[in-house]
């Protein structure tokens, strides 16, 4: 995801001193934020006062990690960028695993703590916590603003962290004094030295790339979550139509490409199609485009695509053979590469290749038992997405029923799948479907949920009915932490 950061601020001989909740307002509406999520609480008392009076639309969860949750999934069916508020201690320390979540799946986040006064901070006082050393392992960036002319240029740059490169979420920690005091602020300059987005992609690896494909007798195409992201998709099926090559998707990548057609793999893995594990395993060559090579994907990783050679395609160069070697590195922006690639790639029939890939799907398909007495999980999707065409936004919590959407329900388009993928965190269905219900409120959201997993977040029921959401909830309720049992 690229965003260019708003417009600097008027000059300073022009601005008016603001208090600092008043600032922090200000620059949510200069990012266009239309909705904020969270809980309140003492520390952030002076923000809440200005959010109330300003135009943007304040979600209250029951609970610190629901609002976080919320927040994640706005952004992911969105593409915009999450926001969410929580007070000082044990508000902050809630929305740790909500960050963690995020931060597992690369999704743009900005989240505003509240903190004790500056002069209380470091003197264990009411409802203190070390917010930005408990966070640092769960965010891209945190920070705590100690200066109120800190303060909107704190805020413009989490903006922009959580939206460029590796998205990500940022955490802003803000003492209750700095919400009082005021400021008049000027043009507002980012400064991030060190802080470099690729984008473009190295030309020449380009070429090694393109020349590959041309080359190559049984390819795949392996999108992941970053496909989505940088907002690809219609790249990667032009490259998949353009060079012909069949395309695997990650459990963060269903979606980038339509699973109704024959060239879809559906999922890898562990939880994936035979057709596509054995795909990859014969494959000569694999092109992974904003993927990681999860352990999930990819099981023993000196074992995977032991027959192929490696294109790998990110925006972020610490993933580029951190588990799997890659033969061609490209580091750069999916949409811009898988650009550049259509560009450069020739049409090749492969008919050997793809007969081999029907006949594995002919003899090796995901089923289970049509005859049992009872109803089926699996059959529950499969009707769901029958009656849905297809087409509704699907948020689930972790578990097996995660993994039977995964496999039944057939995805079409970019946004429609909203899970927790890297981190798993059980209970995120729920709160996810009033986040992406929120986003888009013309769209059929369905959260499949598990029993166990929904009974964690299960009081944000209320949330749904306070703000008056249509989402609906299909519990696959089957007594047991289902995954850990089998």
């Amino acid at each position: 995801m690229q965003t260019d950061s708003p417009s600097p601020a008027g000059p300073a001989e022009d601005s008016i001193p603001k208090t600092g909740a008043q600032i922090i307002v200000d620059a949510l509406l200069a990012h266009g934020v239309d909705t904020v999520f969270g809980y309140i609480g003492a520390s952030v008392l002076p923000l809440f006062d200005r959010l109330y009076e300003s135009p943007i639309r304040f979600i209250v969860p029951c609970h610190e990690q629901g609002g976080a949750h919320m927040a994640d999934a706005y952004a992911r069916a969105s593409g915009r960028v999450g926001v969410v508020v929580a007070t000082s201690g044990p508000g902050a320390c809630n929305l740790v695993t909500g960050l963690a979540t995020a931060m597992m799946d690369s999704i743009p986040l900005v989240a505003i703590t509240g903190q004790v006064r500056t002069d209380l901070i470091g003197g264990d006082a009411f409802q203190e916590a070390p917010t930005t050393g408990i966070t640092r392992a769960v965010t891209k960036h945190n920070s705590i603003v100690t200066d109120i002319r800190d303060l909107a240029r704190t805020i413009y740059e989490a903006f922009h962290l959580a939206s460029t490169g590796r998205p990500g979420p940022v955490l802003i920690d803000v003492p209750a004094d700095i919400e009082f005091q005021k400021h008049a602020d000027g043009p507002i300059r980012l400064n991030l030295p060190g802080y470099k987005i690729p984008k473009n992609g190295h030309a020449k690896q380009i070429g090694q790339a393109a020349d590959a494909i041309n080359r190559s007798e049984r390819p795949v195409l392996l999108a992941g979550g970053g496909v989505i992201t940088a907002n690809a998709s219609e790249e990667l099926r032009e490259l998949a139509s353009k060079a012909n090559l069949p395309v695997a998707m990650t459990l963060m990548g269903l979606g980038s490409f339509d699973q109704r057609r024959p060239e879809s793999l559906d999922m890898p893995g562990m939880h994936g199609t035979p057709y596509a594990n054995f795909a990859i395993q014969e494959c000569d060559l694999l092109i992974a485009v904003g993927a990681r090579f999860d352990d999930r994907v990819t099981g023993k990783a000196e074992a995977f695509a032991p027959k192929a050679k490696i294109i790998h395609i990110d925006i972020d160069p610490s993933n580029i053979s951190k588990t799997v070697p890659a033969d061609i590195p490209i580091v750069g922006d999916a949409k811009v590469v898988l650009a550049a690639l259509a560009g450069c790639v020739e049409y090749r029939e492969r008919p050997a290749w793809f007969a081999r890939i029907a006949e594995w799907k002919r003899r090796h398909t995901v089923d289970y038992d049509r005859s049992a007495p009872t109803i089926k999980p699996q059959h529950v999707i499969e009707e769901l997405c029958r009656r849905t065409e297809g087409e509704a936004v699907i948020t689930t919590g972790v578990g097996q029923h995660q993994m039977f959407c995964a496999q039944f329900y057939k995805f079409r388009h970019p946004r429609q799948l909203i899970t927790s993928g890297g981190l798993g965190t059980m209970g995120f269905g729920l709160p996810a479907a009033i986040g992406a219900q929120i986003a888009r409120p013309d769209a059929l959201v369905v959260d499949i949920d598990g029993d166990h997993s929904f009974n964690m977040t299960m009081a944000e029921l209320s949330t749904a009915v306070q703000n008056e959401l249509p989402i609906k909830v299909c519990i696959l309720s089957n007594g047991y932490m289902g995954m850990v049992r089998q």
